[in-house]
């Protein structure tokens, strides 16, 4: 599954996840164009996720996901 981010569903996307994990800083969230596959490995690691776990978690937030 690949996730699919943009500014639309970006800002929705990042209050979901600062409300469920408020450990994330604005700094582990922020969000540049081409750079999303980075920027998830950070918040995989902060989180002690796997990439599938956070894929999972993506995409039980609905419209994230292709």
């Amino acid at each position: 599954m690949d996730v699919v981010l943009n500014q639309k569903n970006w800002s929705e996307l990042k209050s979901k996840l600062r409300n469920e994990y408020p450990q994330l800083t604005d700094a582990d969230l922020q969000h540049e164009e081409g750079m999303e596959e980075n920027m998830l490995r950070m918040v995989e690691y902060k989180l002690k996720k796997t990439k599938e776990e956070m894929r999972e978690i993506i995409a039980g937030y609905s419209l994230f996901s292709a």
